[in-house]
């Protein structure tokens, strides 16, 4: 049997979506130990000038709990 532990991050990329999870995700390995998925809760995008210039993601992660 195991544990789980969530917890929310968010992380940004001037790419895409997709290049601020891989970006989120990345670093939340570097801190937590047996990560597992994660849900992707929101987006977002920072606009100047009429041009995006920045996309966000709010993100739970999940991770497993050692005995």
């Amino acid at each position: 049997m195991s544990v789980a532990r969530i917890t929310e991050i968010s992380a940004s990329s001037e790419k895409g979506f997709d290049a601020a999870v891989s970006a989120g995700i990345k670093r939340a390995s570097k801190t937590l130990q047996n990560v597992t998925g994660a849900w992707i809760q929101d987006h977002e995008v920072v606009v100047k000038n009429g041009k995006v210039i920045e996309y966000r993601v709010k993100m739970k992660v999940t991770f497993i709990l050692k005995d």
